[in-house]
């Protein structure tokens, strides 16, 4: 569906670079199909550069040359990227937003127009191509918009339709939820050096067993308990390990953990979001 398509981001740091290396990578757009713009000439420079692409300082340049508009800002820009950009907006044309928090009726709002919006919560591992994307659309979105919206994520990862009600908890599970992981990889490398294993190995051992575990849980789904259990032998090891993150609250404490993010997404926007 993106053959002919001209995307535009508007505000392409790490995460806009991924989603227009991914783009070109799988061959669903070209060089000469994405447009980038940024404010400062360094980083329009770093876009030509790095990601080969044509970088605008005119954030209403960039949507009179695309079909598609993706708002990579931060939630509190939004806003006022919204108002430089409406008068030159048409019905046409899709906005993406990657802005955490912000709701697609807070940008329809600001738009003034009748413009379909799309909400979609990316994470960081798009940036190799193990994202984890849920979409989401607004008023006026279509279904012919939502499979744009999820070619276009699928270029940098997996995708998942959700309704927008369960976006603070997106945002919390899988948007934060590698900050978590990475605590857990850490310590678990911590524990192998106290061990005595060298730093590097132990974090390779951490960081590949994460990786196994999760491609388990994915390509066989089966449920999370069921490979634990595969895993725990009677009076061996792993069980008395196990009963150490019990002992811990482990469980109890990563699902705290994702709530209290959640409850920290839904205010991230200044004035707030509907």
């Amino acid at each position: 569906m993106l053959s002919g398509k001209k995307v535009g981001i508007i505000g392409v740091g790490k995460l806009g670079e991924a989603i227009a290396l991914g783009l070109m990578k799988n061959g669903a757009l070209g060089a000469s199909d994405i447009f980038g713009s940024a404010k400062r000439d360094g980083s329009l420079e770093r876009i030509r550069s790095k990601v080969g692409i044509e970088a605008l300082a005119s954030n209403k340049d960039l949507v009179t040359k695309s079909d598609i508009v993706i708002l990579a800002v931060k939630p509190q820009n939004v806003a006022n990227v919204c108002a430089d950009i409406r008068t030159a907006l048409k019905p046409t044309q899709l906005i993406i937003s990657v802005a955490a928090s912000v709701t697609t009726s807070y940008i329809e709002r600001h738009l003034q127009a009748d413009v379909p919006v799309i909400r979609a919560m990316p994470n960081t591992p798009s940036l190799i191509n193990a994202g984890m994307t849920a979409i989401c659309g607004g008023k006026f979105a279509t279904k012919e918009h939502l499979a744009l919206a999820k070619e276009i994520f699928e270029s940098v990862g997996l995708v998942v339709e959700l309704d927008e009600s369960l976006f603070d908890g997106v945002t919390a599970l899988s948007a934060s939820g590698p900050a978590y992981i990475y605590v857990v990889i850490e310590s678990l490398a911590e524990a192998g050096v106290k061990l005595g294993i060298p730093r590097d190995i132990s974090t390779l051992l951490a960081a590949q067993t994460m990786l196994g575990s999760a491609k388990l849980v994915l390509e066989t789904k089966q449920h999370p308990a069921l490979l634990k259990d595969s895993v725990t032998t009677p009076a061996g090891c792993t069980i008395d390990g196990l009963l150490e993150l019990e002992d811990g609250r482990l469980r109890v404490t990563l699902i705290k953990a994702v709530v209290k993010a959640a409850e920290r997404a839904s205010q991230l926007v200044s004035g707030g979001c509907e």
